[in-house]
């Protein structure tokens, strides 16, 4: 096992700039988790990690060995890909020895390996199947488990989880965390989906154009976002971002009547999660229902506040109908520079 250190990591293709500095330490058996949106780099950021792609400047440690020019298969990573990469004419078992075959191991050695991990992951009884005659979410954990079986220092996880519904997503969501448990392994993973970084992430990487936006435990970016796009891309729905101004009488969101009581002074942007209000008759705002989505324990109610469009997550049933008006009271406030985009912190022992 072993952690990572990027420093100064750049890479471009040609004019095109695609990470731009990247600065992190990560520790070892630490859960890595990378997001934003597509073409922002974090592909491309584990494909260098794994040397698949050249670095362009910038040194990359693994443990406290410089890797910049080392080969992909001297670099002891184990990667596992979003297409599961399984060669279709070897059985699981084959997959899974495959590499240790190809560093010439003991047939006894590579034979208790594989036992070991198909134990672990449940593919004993499935060890003499082909890749086609697997479901996804068994192809998925023998991909995994031929990764576990080289025993890496750190494991690349590319989207590994985007090919599966959204009911074995969840499965082997749980199934991930009950294996770094186990492994106590250094773990990277790129992932667009949001449940899935929140929930398996020690630390979350956000990145936009190649720059870090945020670095941090997955709470952590949840109630204290260092911009408005960390704001907006992490938690689903996003937050609701509304350009107002801020004196010593509170906030008022601009065309809005209501003053918020807070400490952010001129023109700035309000950040308001959806779960983040009180739907009550002494609310501040009034705001009407254009659409109610119903979704099962929850309703998602986009309104129009003013002039501008907003989303609220409140329990169901609800009485609340299309075409109603409401008045809300907002709980937890985000403050923005409106230039910047970044977060106005919080006096000293305030909370947000």
């Amino acid at each position: 096992m072993a952690g990572l250190t990027m420093r100064g990591l750049h890479k471009r293709y040609g004019e095109t700039h695609v990470l731009k500095g990247i600065d992190l330490e990560v520790d070892n058996g630490e859960y890595l988790v990378l997001v934003g949106p597509s073409g922002c780099g974090k592909s491309t950021l584990l494909r260098c990690l794994a040397g698949l792609e050249e670095i362009s400047e910038g040194d990359l440690l693994i443990g406290e060995r410089r890797v910049n020019d080392v080969l992909p298969g001297k670099r002891n990573v184990a990667m596992v890909f979003q297409s599961y990469a399984l060669y279709p004419h070897l059985t699981v078992r084959q997959n899974m020895g495959f590499a240790l075959k190809i560093a010439k191991r003991p047939t006894a050695e590579i034979d208790a390996a594989v036992d070991k991990v198909a134990e672990q992951l449940e593919l004993v009884p499935l060890l003499d199947r082909l890749p086609g005659q697997l479901s996804g979410g068994q192809r998925q954990r023998v991909a995994m488990g031929r990764a576990i079986v080289r025993q890496p220092d750190v494991f690349l996880f590319d989207e590994p989880l985007s090919n599966l519904d959204a009911s074995l997503r969840s499965h082997m969501r749980v199934e991930l965390k009950r294996l770094h448990r186990r492994l106590e392994t250094t773990i990277v993973h790129v992932t667009h989906d949001q449940v899935e970084a929140l929930t398996l992430a020690t630390r979350i990487m956000v990145l936009n154009l190649g720059v870090v936006q945020q670095v941090g435990p997955p709470r952590e970016l949840f109630n204290r976002p260092a911009n408005t796009f960390v704001a907006q891309f992490i938690g689903s729905p996003s937050m609701n971002i509304l350009p107002a101004q801020g004196d010593e009488k509170g906030i008022v969101v601009d065309g809005v009547d209501g003053a918020i009581e807070h400490h952010a002074r001129g023109p700035i942007e309000l950040g308001v999660r959806p779960t983040d209000f009180e739907v009550t008759d002494d609310g501040v705002w009034s705001a009407n229902v254009d659409v109610i989505e119903r979704l099962g324990a929850e309703a998602l109610l986009h309104l129009e506040l003013g002039p501008h469009k907003i989303s609220v997550m409140v329990n169901e049933p609800t009485p609340i109908e299309m075409g109603q008006t409401i008045r809300l009271q907002p709980r937890v406030l985000h403050a923005f520079n409106r230039d910047t985009g970044v977060r106005i912190p919080e006096p000293a022992g305030a909370t947000s």
